[in-house]
């Protein structure tokens, strides 16, 4: 059994049920589960952080990424590509992929996301190329040794070059190869107890890439096992043109003939739905990860939040893969997305409290999960905390619900917490000595980047 208590807290946003703002209060957690919050919690505590002068927030919730991109952002040759051309580039990269390439971009992805106060992130993993090891194993190993909440996909594709997708021929597998590693992978990491640390979805890459037969029977064998559905869909006018062409009928028209929408399902990006396709993911309860920073540089689109918030379609937050944001801070995606939608929308916005619930409670429920995302009796302990006293939130602190994406925050958080377990302190990974590991990451990258 271990213990902490954070005391003295000045402000903790709990983005409970009812919105709940303590001031000067004591958290204590046990195994990993917060027991208690309250003002001068009579308890002892196998650690005690003091957090006067903090601000405390439950962990962020990134429900998209491609970790091994890390590896390939900031190529000058792709920097004014549209998604397409983008992916046909760096699929030449991507078949390169082997576990220890797949191990140090996940370290240095989730390095990055968790000093920047995310505790939680889902993976899309989509590329194996033939012979390139466990890369699964290397991604929950990489989470593990960091502390990271980790959920993880088996993504998948079958629809090479010459069958009319984008990726080259090595890195697709046939339709039984994909579901036999599917099943393998859930029977070997998904825990679906209360307080997983682990736990895996199925989630082919996108309707381009992947046939038919491969969407529908991925659906069937995440249904037999209780597990969630994920796949990149509506990023942009190309895909619909794609699918008009190939299927007759738009992207999301296709993914519900093959038994893909419900509230075991999520899509990435969601750009370019109409009004009665928003309607159908609300009444199916559909989920949408918005990637704002990711669709800015891809020059893809502007979601509809402010109106699938209105009609109550479930949405989260994510970075997406790192080759099309340039970074992994969900903290950064918070300001993107509240300046985005203002910007886009004026009046009929999310607010900075709005967009901070879609980093947690909106991307806790994605990912089937009501024990991340706040701060409760009984949910995780994951949090991260922010010294109040920093210049740039002076002036800024009257609604601290709202701070963290009207006025941003710069570098890292101060301390972040996942499972009861001090993970960053002071700014620095606790568990990982970031100077080596970025040595042997740029290493490893200029390697796999030479090939």
């Amino acid at each position: 059994m271990s213990t902490l208590l954070i005391k003295s807290i000045q402000t903790l946003v709990s983005c409970d049920d009812a919105d709940t703002v303590y001031e000067n209060v004591d958290l204590f957690a046990e195994d990993g589960v917060v027991r208690e919050i309250g003002p001068s919690l009579p308890r002892n505590a196998d650690r005690v952080l003091d957090a006067a002068h903090m601000l405390c927030y439950p962990g962020l919730v990134n429900t998209h990424h491609h970790l091994y991109q890390v590896f390939s952002r900031n190529l000058p040759e792709v920097q004014n590509m549209e998604l397409f051309d983008w992916l046909k580039t760096l699929y030449e990269i991507w078949k390169n992929l082997n576990e220890d390439v797949v191990r140090c971009s996940s370290l240095v992805g989730m390095g990055e996301l968790m000093k920047h106060g995310c505790t939680t992130c889902f993976d899309h993993h989509y590329v194996f190329p033939r012979g390139s090891g466990d890369l699964l194993g290397a991604q929950f190993a990489a989470a593990d040794a960091l502390g990271m909440r980790f959920h993880a996909s088996r993504g998948s594709m079958d629809l090479s070059v010459k069958d009319g997708g984008l990726p080259p021929d090595s890195v697709v597998q046939t339709v039984d190869e994909i579901l036999r590693d599917s099943a393998d992978a859930i029977e070997r990491f998904h825990d679906p107890k209360p307080h997983a640390m682990h736990r895996v979805a199925l989630a082919p890459c996108s309707p381009f890439s992947v046939s038919a037969d491969l969407l529908s029977e991925s659906a069937k064998l995440a249904r037999q096992y209780g597990v969630r559905l994920h796949t990149h869909l509506c990023e942009t006018k190309d895909e619909e043109n794609y699918m008009l062409a190939r299927e007759g009928v738009r992207p999301l028209a296709y993914m519900e003939r093959l038994g893909w929408l419900g509230p075991d399902v999520w899509y990435a990006h969601g750009i370019h739905f109409n009004d009665g396709e928003l309607r159908l993911l609300a009444e199916t309860g559909t989920g949408v990860a918005h990637c704002p920073i990711s669709n800015m540089k891809l020059s893809s689109g502007v979601a509809r939040v402010p109106d699938m918030l209105r009609l109550g379609v479930p949405v989260g937050l994510a970075v997406d893969g790192s080759a099309s944001n340039d970074g992994s801070s969900l903290m950064e995606e918070l300001r993107v997305a509240y300046l985005l939608h203002r910007l886009q929308s004026s009046k009929s916005a999310p607010s900075g409290c709005d967009v901070l619930k879609l980093a947690t409670r909106g991307s806790a429920r994605l990912l089937g999960r009501d024990d991340i995302g706040q701060l409760a009796p009984g949910t995780c302990c994951d949090l991260f905390l922010v010294d109040a006293r920093r210049l740039e939130l002076v002036g800024g602190l009257y609604d601290p619900k709202s701070v963290l994406a009207t006025v941003g925050l710069r570098g890292a958080v101060d301390c972040t917490v996942v499972n009861g377990r001090v993970t960053v302190e002071h700014g620095r990974l606790a568990a990982l000595d970031e100077e080596a590991l970025s040595r042997e990451a740029t290493a490893v990258c200029a390697k796999y980047l030479a090939r």
